[in-house]
């Protein structure tokens, strides 16, 4: 029985894969509250374009991953939309330049609001969503694909948001930013360790092709650990000890880790997958409620 269109295009947008944009912006408004800095709307901004550049290289990845046989029949995760027929390739082609189209309205925003620097990044960030998989830059295929993740969804994230609000480029958004970073490559490596296989014979060449199936776990088992580190180090730059708790969260879910690296393989990496999916939508909100409970401008 095939899925109703509304079905596809949901599975289509990877619900699961949007605690990338979630967690850095709410920990990026966190810290702006914090500094005495906080604004709802570009707050809202940043949380709109982030998770339309999301949707967008989710539907560029869809479409390419397709167009290149990546997601063939012997494809381990879940049913895509255009491998399987469900959506034309030339439907995906509209549905991505509507998203990105969209996607302009709250970049164009955060410029006139906090600065030209936020187009730049919008512009970088559009290019990287589709080239994560399209040709030419194709940086999934190249093993780039954690560079962008942990960049575009770290660093550059909560301190953009941060930023948003009034301007200011912190030290410390830029050092929280590891964290989210971190998890989201979590969450890439554990899905390219599950599709190794298929990677590899399509000519995919991501880090756990590259290097191997240990790599990928170990690779999984350190970023998890940066995800628990993070908040103690940026104690020292400023951060309140209420973040802490996002350590302690992360730290509840090292069995996610430690089962990796104990060997979990195949289809039970799906498992995985929603686990680090929930993580990152979870650290956001701990981080964030941490940060309001610990009291406002220090």
């Amino acid at each position: 029985m095939s899925a109703s269109p509304a079905a596809t295009w949901i599975a289509a947008l990877r619900p699961k894969t949007l605690g990338a944009s979630l967690c850095p912006v709410a920990m990026g408004a966190a810290l702006a509250w914090h500094d005495g800095a906080f604004a709802w709307l570009p707050v809202l901004a940043a949380l709109a374009g982030a998770c339309l550049l999301q949707i967008a290289s989710n539907f560029a990845n869809d479409l390419y991953d397709a167009l290149r046989g990546t997601d063939g029949k012997g494809r381990i995760g879940p049913q895509r939309a255009v491998a399987s027929g469900l959506v034309s390739p030339r439907t995906m082609r509209r549905a991505i330049a509507l998203v990105l189209l969209l996607a302009a309205i709250p970049a164009g925003f955060l410029a006139w609001y906090a600065g030209w620097a936020f187009a730049a990044i919008g512009i970088a960030g559009a290019v990287c969503a589709i080239g994560y998989t399209a040709p030419p830059l194709s940086l999934a295929y190249r093993g780039l694909g954690e560079v962008f993740v942990f960049l575009f969804f770290g660093p550059l994230a909560v301190a953009g948001t941060r930023a948003a609000c009034d301007g200011d480029w912190t030290f410390a958004a830029f050092l929280c930013g590891i964290a989210p970073g971190a998890i989201g490559v979590a969450l890439l490596a554990t899905n390219n360790l599950r599709d190794r296989a298929g990677d590899e014979a399509s000519g995919k060449r991501t880090l756990v092709v590259r290097f191997g199936e240990q790599f990928g776990r170990v690779e999984i088992a350190l970023a998890h650990g940066l995800a628990v580190l993070v908040p103690f180090v940026a104690w020292f730059a400023g951060v309140p000890r209420g973040a802490f708790a996002a350590s302690l969260l992360a730290l509840l879910l090292v069995p996610l880790s430690l089962a990796i690296l104990m060997g979990r393989d195949g289809a039970n990496l799906n498992k995985s997958l929603a686990g680090f999916g929930a993580m990152l939508y979870l650290y956001g909100v701990v981080f964030a409620i941490g940060v309001f409970m610990s009291g406002g401008m220090r």
